[in-house]
């Protein structure tokens, strides 16, 4: 063959050897390690795959929202007819996740010798779907009141269609007020996986256990944390940074954490958290209250308070909340009263 200035010379794999055998026999031991320490030696888990829950979750919000999520070319006859076809392919699709988390919950409870099986191990996943499917119609009823919330909440947005196709709280919305009813159906594994794939777009960590009401707005977003039992009434705005935590974990006589307990935040309806609040521990934030911007927070307020940085930083640590913002209510000290967010 004749050579010339443009021809690629390959050169003998071996000359360029990565040591890749080597690799695969290392991680080989490794993995077979790791499934003889959790007793799977002969049965690795096979677990629902992010990828296709990020196409069923993309097919999902395009189904409920066809005209701003679907297709750019969708026509009015059309519509629903894509609308069926999508749900279709979504929720088959949303099946098969399902019956790889249920073999696996069985698995699971079958290595650690648990006596109760899960409620959701009592139904098929055809009829675990077909409950979500159910839910839909409401979830799409949920998701009018926390766009329209958020329309209405920022002086920025100029369309309900901007606020759905452009902040990330409302994606990060989406995501989880599906992967509410999931977790509601017994699907925690698939729940959270579609909470995280928001988590991982939008910076916004919402828990799907969490229960949040109607009208709910998260604005900027980034940092948002939302625990797995907190609880949010209706009309609750949030903005960025802001972290419903838990103070601390109650655990074993081994010393190791008790799952499921009640250890996070109660926000009822009409409360405002401004940017970087941490409120923490099973409190109660009373109606209609203002939290303001990086107030650290670890007892309940009553209805109407107004809690700033400067009241929390005046007050001795064994003073119950609601005393220390009535001592300053009254006050004339301007940072006791709420301060306008711009936009």
């Amino acid at each position: 063959m004749k050579l010339n200035q443009h021809t690629k010379v390959v050169e003998p794999l071996a000359a360029h050897d990565l040591g890749i055998a080597q690799i695969v026999m290392q991680l080989s031991d490794l993995r077979l390690t790791s499934l003889e320490s959790r007793q799977r030696r002969n049965k690795p888990p096979k677990l629902p795959s992010r990828k296709v829950l990020q196409e069923i979750i993309e097919g999902l919000a395009a189904a409920l929202f066809p005209n701003r999520l679907g297709l750019p070319d969708l026509k009015d006859e059309g519509i629903d007819y894509f609308v069926g076809h999508t749900l279709d392919v979504a929720l088959r699709e949303l099946l098969t996740q399902v019956k790889l988390e249920l073999n696996f919950t069985a698995d699971t409870q079958s290595q650690l010798g648990a006596n109760q099986a899960s409620s959701a191990l009592t139904k098929s996943p055809i009829e675990i779907v077909r409950e979500f499917a159910k839910t839909l119609p409401h979830v799409r009823l949920l998701l009018d009141t926390d766009i329209k919330s958020a329309y209405e909440g920022d002086p920025a947005a100029r369309s309900v269609d901007e606020v759905l196709v452009c902040y990330p709280g409302t994606q990060a919305i989406i995501h989880y007020r599906i992967a509410h009813v999931l977790h509601g159906l017994g699907m925690p594994l698939i729940a959270r996986m579609i909470t995280e794939l928001a988590h991982s777009a939008t910076g916004i960590d919402i828990h799907p256990g969490a229960v949040i009401g109607e009208s709910f707005f998260i604005d900027h977003g980034t940092g948002v944390v939302i625990g797995e039992t907190a609880i949010i009434g209706k009309h609750v705005r949030i903005y960025q940074a802001v972290t419903l935590g838990a103070k601390r974990f109650p655990t074993d006589e081994h010393g190791n954490p008790l799952k499921g307990n009640a250890r996070h935040p109660i926000v009822e309806d009409d409360v405002v958290i401004y940017a970087g609040a941490t409120i923490l521990g099973r409190i109660t934030i009373g109606r209609g209250s203002a939290i303001g911007g990086n107030v650290w927070l670890t007892r309940s307020v009553p209805a109407g308070s107004n809690i700033t940085q400067a009241q929390m930083l005046a007050t001795p640590l064994d003073v119950p909340a609601h005393q220390a913002n009535s001592s300053h209510t009254n006050s004339t000290n301007p940072l006791s009263k709420e301060v306008t967010v711009a936009h």
